[in-house]
This record gives structure tokens, sequence and C-alpha cells, in this order.
């Protein structure tokens, strides 16, 4: 008898949703709004992470060697500063590989080849790249390298200079941390609004339905109906709108990741927002869809409640 009541219902409110057309759509346009805000707010987030993550990788210190400094002396000093624990990684870059980079980036500028031909000798200097795990570390790690024999038992300095911008590298992750900050309160704020919005439509569009059944109603009410098999059919109705308006979010956002990405490729490096979604597409149908239902069926509960007060 249970599940003979579950099927009533489910059909009841699907055969309301489909005969109130023109109402349905309305509430499933406006659902399909609030919900493409929660999924853009998704990929946004990603955007702007992946920007900070890869912000984050691309400081760190340079350091350049004598030219007199030998392999020995070098290999030295990069093994105690590997034995940091704040260091993740050190790159070393000899004198020979330096010039074949160089050569590399001027392929096409003559003029600078042929200069370096007339030096003669390799004036370029071996460096190396010290990573750290977070960029708040890099300064304990500029403090040790600057430490005459802190990192190397050797009595002379082989240390030519070292490039290490603190100030402007800290300032640009700390703009993207507070944009991205700044951004998640935006977003929210507006997906709360979106949300509102379509929760009040739908919640109309369900006292709409009520007022056009009232007679139903009220004949199911006069024979003994229970209040939850009265209730059902427009909650389900309300569930309706939101899986139709999730379908239609998720549609919507193949072919918007693909113009964007095409449009975008030329010029952002990071994150590929197809890929993105695709590799996510799960977790994001998810979310839109449980979002949509929850709001459809919250939304249909409080107007049959309101409406009926029962």
């Amino acid at each position: 008898m249970f599940f003979l009541n579950v099927k009533r219902i489910w059909k009841s409110g699907f055969v309301s949703f489909w005969r109130n057309g023109v109402v349905s759509l309305s509430a499933v346009l406006v659902m399909v709004v609030a919900l493409f805000m929660i999924g853009s707010t998704i990929l946004l987030s990603a955007v702007l992470e992946d920007s900070l993550t890869t912000l984050k990788e691309k400081v760190d210190i340079n350091v350049y060697f004598a030219q007199d400094a030998t392999d020995e002396e070098i290999q030295g000093f990069i093994k105690g500063l590997e034995a940091l624990p704040e260091v993740s990684a050190v790159e070393y870059i000899t004198r020979d590989q330096a010039l074949m980079d160089f050569k590399e980036r001027h392929a096409n500028d003559q003029l600078t080849l042929q200069a370096l031909d007339e030096v003669g000798d390799n004036p370029l200097l071996a460096y190396i790249n010290v990573k750290a795990d977070d960029p708040a570390q890099y300064q304990g790690i500029y403090t040790q390298i600057e430490s005459p024999g802190a990192l190397s038992p050797i009595e002379r300095d082989i240390i030519y200079k070292v490039n290490y911008e603190e100030e402007r590298n800290q300032r640009a992750i700390e703009r993207l941390s507070l944009a991205i900050a700044g951004f998640q309160k935006v977003g929210f704020a507006i997906v709360i609004i979106f949300i509102l919005t379509a929760a009040l439509i739908t919640y109309n569009t369900i006292r709409l339905t009520i007022y056009v059944s009232r007679e139903e109603i009220a004949v199911m009410r006069l024979v003994g109906a229970e209040n939850n098999y009265i209730r059902g059919p427009f909650i389900a109705e309300g569930v309706f709108y939101g899986i139709v308006g999730g379908i239609l979010t998720i549609a919507l956002f193949y072919p918007l990741t693909v113009w964007v990405e095409q449009g975008t490729s030329s010029f952002w490096g990071g994150l590929n927002l197809f890929d993105y979604y695709l590799s996510n597409f799960f977790q994001i149908t998810v979310i839109v869809l449980l979002s949509g239902i929850v709001l459809g069926a919250t939304a249909s509960y409080m107007a049959v409640r309101k409406y009926l007060s029962i």
C-alpha cells in the first residue's frame, strides 16, 4: 500500500508538472538561473584556486654562483640546501646548460647571438632554482643562503648574487588570495540571492497550482485523505522543477566551457576549464541536481504548508 501511494503521488506530481506547461516552464527557467550560478561559482573558484597555485609555483629563489666556483663546491652547497626541511626542490643549471637555454630563447635574435659569439667564452653563470613547500618559508631559506658558511663548509664565498623578490611575490600572492576570498563572498551572496528568487518563484508557482486544484483538494480532504497524501504531489512537482532545471543547467555548461576554453586559451595558460568540467562532471552534476531538488522540494513544502494550513 505504501509503495502504491508513493507511486500515485509521483504520478500525480508529474501530471501536474506536465499539464501546467507555461507555469512549469517559468519555474524551471528561474531554477536554471539559480543552479547556473551555483555551478559557475564552482568552476570560477577552481580557476582562481589554480591561478593561486600557479603563482605560488612561480615563486622561487635564484642563486647564481661565481665563475670560478667548482662543481664540487656547488654540489656541496646544494646538499646543504636540500637538507633544510623547508626546501621542496632544488634545480641545478650548469653554465653550459644556461648557455644552451639562452641560445634557444634568442634563436630568432641574430644580433644577440652574434654578440655572444664575439665574446668567445661562456659569459653565463651556473645557478640553482630553489622551491619551498610554502611561500611563507622563502624568507627563512633566503636568510640561510645569505648567512656565510650556513649551508656549506667551504671557507670562501662562491655565491655571486641571489635573486629573491620577496616583497613583490608576497604582495602578488596576498592580492590574489584576497581576490579569491572576495570572489567567494560575492559569489556566495549572488548565489543566495538567486536561490531565494528561485525559491520565491517556485513557492508562488506551487501556490498557483494549489489554487487551480483547490476543488480537488477540498474533495480529498472531505474523504479523509491524509495530509502527506495531499502535500505529496505538490512536493513531487517541485522536485521535478529541480530535476529538469538541473539537467538543463548541466547541459548548458558543456558548450559554455568549450566556448570559454577556446576563447581564452590564447592568453590563459592556466586551468583547462573544459577538462576540469569533464573530469568533475559527476560531482558537479550531483551538486547541481541535489541543489535543484532540495530547492524545489523545500519551496513546495512551504507553499503547501502556508496555503493549506495543514
